[in-house]
């Protein structure tokens, strides 16, 4: 199965026109003929089933006659994580998460990083394509990119952590962590959070937790925390 990505799409959508691009791919390297079937997903949620009508290279037309809704079962996962150094590492971490399922990510713009510009449209496409390979129905949001000061300033709902690499006490992520709450999540970029950004985050009041022993890279930690808490809603 092969699936394919489309944001206008809904429930009232009777037929539609593949891109360009998606259109020589279906046609061409897929070698999909008429009356030949494809996925297609809004990111929202619905799953629907076409049948192609027009196998044109540049214009590939198809009817939806099938429509699926798929549930969001689990509770809201946000991981604001700073850019990384080498963009490559943070597009590895976006594809990652979203493969193993996340809700929001938001690159925050910290006192230590040393990447404070990022490429917003190339760094969705990402995602789009990570979520496409994974086979889900829900596109992660990706939101533009802001500075710590602001994004702490915002309010937050559920439960609030941020892992920092301070020798401090800290509780595990997984036993802070709990499937029926929404989560938030800090990362710092490679040189930490500063002093002054892990109390600024205390003060609104976000915990601080452990990932484990070992000192991680940016994108490590941040794949961390995702997988611990898509095991502890799966499980």
């Amino acid at each position: 199965m092969q699936l394919f990505y489309n944001p206008n799409l809904d429930e009232q959508t009777s037929d539609f026109i593949f891109s360009e691009e998606e259109s020589k791919h279906i046609v061409r390297v897929l070698r999909k003929k008429e009356s030949d079937t494809l996925s297609i997903t809004n990111g929202k949620g619905l799953l629907l089933t076409a049948e192609i009508i027009l196998a044109n290279a540049k214009r590939c037309k198809a009817q939806i006659i099938a429509c699926v809704k798929k549930h969001h079962k689990k509770k809201w996962l946000h991981i604001a994580v700073a850019p990384t150094k080498n963009n490559d590492r943070y597009e590895w971490f976006l594809e990652k998460a979203t493969e193993i399922g996340i809700d929001e990510i938001t690159p925050i713009i910290c006192e230590h990083s040393e990447r404070k510009v990022i490429k917003q449209e190339r760094l969705e496409k990402v995602i789009q394509s990570a979520m496409k390979q994974s086979l889900q129905c829900y596109l992660p949001k990706f939101n533009p990119a802001i500075s710590y000061k602001e994004f702490i300033k915002k309010e937050h709902k559920g439960l609030l952590f941020i892992a920092h690499c301070e020798n401090e006490e800290k509780v595990e992520l997984k036993r802070r962590a709990t499937a029926d709450k929404d989560i938030t999540i800090l990362i710092g970029p490679e040189g930490d959070f500063s002093s002054s950004e892990i109390k600024s985050a205390y003060e609104a009041n976000f915990l601080p937790v452990s990932l484990g022993e070992n000192r991680l890279r940016t994108e490590t930690a941040a794949l961390v925390a995702c997988t611990t808490i898509a095991i502890i809603n799966n499980s």
